[in-house]
């Protein structure tokens, strides 16, 4: 008797079994259907522990809790998303621990809202929302 691997499920619709993985996030997906609708939302490759630098290590994204939106209007193009990626000032202002677990209580909530808006008490995470929606503004300014 021959020892196979353990079934996997698709972790975007959770109902077929999955036979493929996403190249970019390695989530395990079952059909062309299913990886559309998981690209629909970023991902990020995993870093490699021997390659994660713990002085500067940011949680990586959990992709079995993707985030839905329902107005269009509200999804970051991807030209948006490269230029919050690229400024040094928001890259800098993410080595800062504090504000680390800040974006990562609010990120591992149940209720996010409530943890934004008593988030946004605090300086640092006020100065770095600004930093993001001003990289936006410019980048918003560059495409008209």
């Amino acid at each position: 008797m021959k020892n196979e691997a353990p079934k996997k499920e698709c972790k975007v619709c959770e109902k077929a079994e999955s036979r493929y993985k996403c190249p970019m996030c390695l989530i395990p997906y079952c059909s062309l259907v299913c990886f559309k609708k998981h690209k629909e939302i970023p991902c990020v490759k995993p870093v490699p522990a021997s390659e994660n630098n713990t002085s500067t290590s940011i949680t990586t994204v959990d992709v079995d809790r993707p985030c839905y939106v329902n107005v269009d209007d509200e999804v970051l193009q991807r030209s948006q998303l490269e230029s919050i990626a690229s400024n040094t000032e928001i890259i800098d202002a993410l080595k800062d621990k504090e504000l680390q677990k800040l974006i990562h209580k609010i990120d591992s909530s149940a209720d996010a809202e409530t943890e934004l808006d008593k988030a946004m008490d605090d300086e640092a995470f006020r100065l770095f929302t600004e930093k993001i929606l001003s990289t936006l503004n410019q980048s918003g300014d560059q495409q008209l």
